[in-house]
């Protein structure tokens, strides 16, 4: 089984596991694409990708298009003649021009068990949705979104966990799957499982919406919401004007005829607030404008009065 010569496009950290393994294997990392820098933080400065800081940690070429719609980009990546074209969480479309250009196509890496959680955001919707199992796929892409064949699938249970727990876990498992993928490529030995459409559901990316927690709804469905959501946007509710982050909470079956939103309880344990279903919600983290996050145990040691036995959040 022979080296192939690839060409590597992503943007996020989710990339970096994969990235350090193929970098350690036989095959030749012959550039690094990534999407162009972005402004970020309080001064807005120009920040690059996880994946443009490792590439040049590694000294690799790097290139960051603003997309493929010209005939000079597409010509900028053809000079590099790669067999394979390895995206992970690019954020980028790829033309059909760009997926039939490497000899051996192109190859992603999903953060799901497709065809479930086609999209932006397959590890927030996985735990938003109260899934029990995901996994990583890696596939060979079509000009769909995430619809091509499958070369390999992996699962894993899903835990208790939030969603930045989740995405390393599943960064790290999927590193054997596609190493595994390269060989067979190399050795023409891949094979090849169709998606059932039927079976398709979508991840769209997260919106303001989606992040606002209703406290009618369960306590559990909250308490999904507040796990999918973090470590970003972060889930929130509201005291009048203000806004006050979740970052952690846990169900308590705690019977109650109380407004959903009322604050049964807060003490060194938590906020005990009612939700839609007989059990309520125990907040331990959160975080007022301006602050950091923190225990609900610092919140009241600092003395603080905003939450109260008996508000109601919005």
């Amino acid at each position: 089984m022979g080296a192939l010569k690839i060409v590597f496009a992503g943007t996020p950290a989710f990339a970096l596991p994969c990235l350090n393994a193929l970098s350690a294997s036989k095959h030749c990392l012959q550039a690094i694409y990534t999407q162009p820098d972005r402004p970020a933080g309080r001064g807005r400065k120009l920040q690059a990708s996880p994946v443009k800081e490792w590439a040049l940690a590694n000294d690799l070429p790097i290139v960051q298009p603003l997309n493929f719609k010209s005939d000079d980009t597409i010509n900028e990546l053809a000079a590099f003649a790669p067999d394979l074209l390895i995206v992970i969480a690019y954020g980028l479309i790829l033309p059909k021009k760009v997926l039939e250009l490497p000899r051996l196509g192109c190859i992603n890496v999903h953060a799901s068990l497709l065809p479930r959680w086609r999209g932006a955001s397959p590890i927030q919707h996985a735990i938003l949705h109260g899934d029990k199992e995901t996994g990583v796929t890696i596939m060979q892409m079509d000009v769909g979104m995430d619809t091509g064949d499958m070369l390999a699938r992996i699962p894993l249970t899903i835990g208790n966990e939030t969603a930045g727990q989740l995405h390393d876990r599943l960064s790290e498992l999927a590193v054997a799957p596609l190493l595994s993928a390269l060989d067979d490529l190399a050795s023409s030995n891949i094979q090849k499982e169709a998606q059932d459409n039927v079976l398709a559901t979508y991840a769209p990316k997260i919106n303001k919406e989606d992040v606002a927690i209703h406290w009618k709804h369960t306590a559990t469905d909250i308490d999904q919401q507040i796990r999918a959501f973090n470590p970003y946007p972060i889930a929130y509710t509201t005291i009048g004007d203000t806004t006050l982050r979740i970052y952690e909470a846990s169900v308590v079956n705690h019977p109650h005829d109380a407004t959903p939103g009322t604050i049964l309880a807060i003490d060194k344990n938590g906020m005990l607030v009612a939700t839609g279903s007989s059990q309520a919600l125990l907040v331990t983290r959160l975080q007022f404008p301006g602050g950091k996050s923190m225990s609900v145990e610092d919140w009241l040691n600092a003395g603080r009065q905003q939450l109260y036995q008996g508000l109601i959040l919005q």
